[in-house]
């Protein structure tokens, strides 16, 4: 049965996003699926270290998604008894392939399955989305990656075409380098944006709502852009 998830606004009641929890096949992944009403593109979650559809960070990013009119997926890359082995967490192919089987489930999807699909990776689920999105072509319109490891990308970045932005923490060293590499290597659109004094999991204050802004700006421009012109001419 559909749920309701609601967001306490401050001194403001923000809109109840419709909410369902769902199992992709053929393993059973668990996963929670938020489809605001006149959703207009849908982004796709690759959680990162080992972190499950319950991450606090990418459930903030992914309320304030929704209330932008995008619908969300948020699913556990891993089964339960896999989740014990590390080894797993940085196995990239293996977080692609679930992913790539979440966007194949979400197609064909009655209420999901016409929305443009973005993927937003986190950590080493930056990897994945990134690979999943060499494989899947233009069924993916657009990527971002939070904080993440595209290095861990290889090969598969020279086949990347969609549009990428890669959001890092100015006080993130090491990982800034690396996506930089990685940057290089991307084929299509791309853009690197890197956030004043915020660190690997964007804990300081102001960060991580720069990281939604910068996010969500990327996803309605490529991914729901028409949409949203249409939209916004018939009010």
């Amino acid at each position: 049965m559909p749920q309701v998830s609601r967001a306490n606004g401050k001194g403001k009641k923000k809109a109840a996003i419709p909410s369902r929890e769902i199992l992709i096949p053929p393993l059973n992944l668990a996963g929670t699926l938020n489809r605001p009403e006149g959703a207009r593109a849908m982004v796709i979650f690759a959680h990162g270290s080992g972190s499950s559809r319950f991450s606090p960070r990418n459930n903030r990013v992914a309320e304030a998604f929704n209330h932008r009119g995008i619908a969300t997926l948020l699913f556990d890359l891993l089964l339960p008894e896999e989740e014990a082995d590390r080894r797993n967490v940085f196995d990239i192919k293996l977080l692609a392939q679930r992913l790539t089987q979440a966007v194949r489930w979400a197609m064909d999807e009655p209420d999901v399955g016409n929305l443009p699909v973005g993927l937003f990776g986190a950590s080493t689920g930056a990897a994945a989305a990134l690979v999943a999105a060499s494989e899947l072509g233009d069924r993916i319109g657009a990527v971002v990656s939070r904080g993440g490891r595209p290095d861990l990308a290889g090969d598969a970045l020279a086949h990347v075409k969609v549009p990428t932005l890669l959001i890092v923490g100015g006080a993130d060293f090491g990982v800034i380098e690396l996506n930089q590499w990685a940057l290089e290597r991307l084929k299509g659109e791309k853009t690197i944006e890197i956030v004043p004094g915020a660190t690997h999991l964007f804990e300081e204050a102001g960060a991580l709502d720069c990281v939604i802004e910068l996010a969500a700006d990327w996803f309605e421009s490529r991914l729901a852009g028409d949409r949203l012109s249409k939209a916004d001419a018939r009010r």
